[in-house]
């Protein structure tokens, strides 16, 4: 039989495979390094692409709120103006009342009665006055409710006085004053 020796063969061959192996794990690691390497930059460039939109969006937020306290300063500047306005308007339509108050009091008021004085808060009036007999605050009450300009004439009180020697009735009334228009107002004087 014929003896052949295969070792070096054999030997040859292991170390073939084991430098393939070498070369391939190498590879393999290059290879793995590298997916590694683009990985990361894909990630890093994700996150500096989306940080760099929300610094986008933190800017234009930024800008919105800017107009948005404008608008709101805005909005704010008109309410007052509309305010103002309002009371202007008030002040126009209102601006006669006084004088007609006055002037409708004096053709009110009875012979014997004497006003001492007159608050107006809104449309309601409070007078308070001296009367030389109670008649004479029943005749200033259905004068009232007659009037065009007042109405819903209430007496709070009436008491006897002594003033200057005389007996007086010192009385409190409230009434209400009545919208008249303008052209009303015109056709009645």
């Amino acid at each position: 039989m014929i003896r052949i020796n295969l070792l070096p063969h054999r030997e040859e061959a292991k170390k073939a495979r084991r430098e393939q192996f070498y070369v391939l794990a190498g590879l393999i690691s290059v290879l793995g390094a590298l997916i590694v390497f683009a990985g990361y930059t894909l990630i890093g460039n994700a996150i500096s692409s989306q940080e760099g939109a929300n610094t986008f969006l933190k800017g234009e937020i930024a800008v919105l709120d800017k107009q948005l306290d404008q608008i709101k300063r805005l909005k704010e500047q008109t309410q007052a103006l509309l305010a103002r306005k309002q009371v202007i308007e008030n002040l126009q339509r209102d601006r006669g009342e006084t004088v007609y108050l006055l002037s409708e009091l004096v053709k009110q008021v009875p012979e014997g009665c004497y006003l001492k004085s007159i608050k107006q808060d809104g449309l309601k009036v409070v007078v308070v006055g001296y009367a030389q007999s109670n008649a004479r605050i029943s005749a200033l009450m259905r004068n009232l409710d007659a009037s065009p300009w007042m109405e819903q004439p209430q007496l709070i009180e009436s008491k006897a006085v002594v003033s200057g020697g005389r007996r007086m009735y010192e009385f409190g009334m409230t009434f209400v004053l009545t919208r008249v228009g303008a052209d009303d107002g015109k056709g009645k004087k």
